[in-house]
């Protein structure tokens, strides 16, 4: 079905976990119950040292949790009691899964809190943080879960399905189950995977979040072919000059300004105006920056670059794009639905979610191959019709 059709479009969803999000009390509840019954000699260090909570008791503490001071309390007593279980089982030997156990109590213990208003951080004084922690767990109960965002007013909690299609067929061919947040576990890092099992040139068709520079160095390098939609370029100031408005030397070493001043590329990547900006007749248009315009080029910037100039000046790329990348949309319709209603996984862990996947995938590939006409006659498949 497949054989030399050379597309194939990448796309990824968000499928919600098998667990309930918890907050922080209930975490560090949690954890430190869940050491005591999984480490041995834990149960005795947690009578011993833990004092700011009866961990014999499943579920939070009566407080009243209108109160400020009552909720500051009790994360202080709970951060407290893991900090110190933490260091006394530290010099303990422990197996692997043990020690896995204790490591999530430190994370737990962590993430989630900074110093109280007035603290040092030594005083035993903590709080709820005012942030969120990059790639935070979620739950204990499921340690790989992650919440993520698809937009700034739609939050998801769970993981992420990634796939890879033909999309004049939708033959699934490549899937992927990852954490829902984590820069390993991105679209385009994911989609670098997909590229080593295609023996054969390809045309790579995805969405702005594929357009980084690393996976278009990737496309690149492995001799395929990216119709991918390049992300936005925004400009310091509004209607201002954007990094395209640079142009950029890499033969030389050097990049030029709109005023037409000229600038290193260092080590790093960076171009520095600095003092150039400072009486320069096009600033309000570039920068507010009090030390002037800097850029911060990719390494691969001249295919990020080239990108751009393709997507607007070749309308066949355009058109190509509308017409192959929407397709895989409808796979992963197929994939996170079922009934009309949204797929729930049912799995705990990466593994077995992503081991459910490919299951879903590869059974997805046969409906689709049976409408084709797939038969199977005296144990061998035969496809019927072209």
């Amino acid at each position: 079905v497949v054989r030399g059709r050379s597309r194939r479009a990448v796309d990824s969803t968000i499928l919600d976990d098998a667990v309930a999000t918890q907050d922080t009390v209930t975490q560090l509840i949690s954890v430190v119950r869940r050491v005591g019954r999984q480490v041995p000699g834990a149960a005795e260090q947690i009578a011993a040292v833990c004092t700011g909570h009866d961990y014999s008791q499943p579920g939070k503490p009566t407080i009243d949790w209108d109160d400020p001071a009552a909720r500051e309390a009790l994360v202080s007593a709970l951060v407290n009691d893991a900090n110190a279980l933490v260091d006394a089982l530290s010099g303990t030997e422990l197996d692997d899964d043990a020690e896995n156990v204790v490591a999530l109590l430190a994370l737990i213990a962590g993430q989630d809190v900074e110093p109280a208003e007035g603290s040092d951080g030594t005083d035993g004084r903590w709080r709820i943080a005012r942030r969120v922690a990059p790639e935070r767990v979620i739950s204990t109960v499921d340690p790989d879960a992650r919440h993520t965002r698809k937009s700034p007013r739609n939050t998801r909690d769970g993981y992420r399905a990634h796939v890879a299609a033909e999309p004049e067929t939708a033959i699934i061919t490549d899937e992927a189950l990852t954490p829902a947040a984590g820069a390993d576990n991105s679209d385009a890092a994911v989609a670098e995977n997909f590229l080593d099992a295609e023996t054969e040139p390809r045309e790579w068709y995805g969405d702005s979040a594929y357009g980084t520079g690393d996976l278009r160095g990737a496309i690149d390098d492995a001799g395929h072919a990216a119709v991918i939609k390049p992300g936005p370029v925004k400009a310091p100031i509004e209607g201002g000059f954007t990094i395209d408005d640079f142009t950029v030397d890499e033969a030389s070493g050097q990049a030029r300004c709109p005023a037409g001043h000229t600038r290193a590329i260092t080590k790093k990547r960076a171009v520095v105006f600095g003092v150039l900006c400072r009486d320069c007749p096009l600033r309000t248009r570039c920068t507010t920056a009090k030390n002037g315009r800097i850029l911060h080029l990719h390494n691969r910037d001249s295919l990020l670059r080239q990108a751009r100039r393709d997507w607007s000046g070749k309308p066949d790329l355009r058109q190509d794009y509308r017409t192959f990348r929407p397709n895989v949309e409808r796979v992963i319709a197929q994939i996170a639905s079922q009934g009309g209603r949204r797929v729930k996984l049912r799995y705990r862990g990466t593994a077995k979610n992503n081991a459910w996947l490919k299951r879903r995938t590869a059974a997805l590939n046969l409906r689709n191959l049976i409408g084709r006409g797939l038969t199977r006659t005296t144990g061998t498949w035969t496809l019927a019709t072209a």
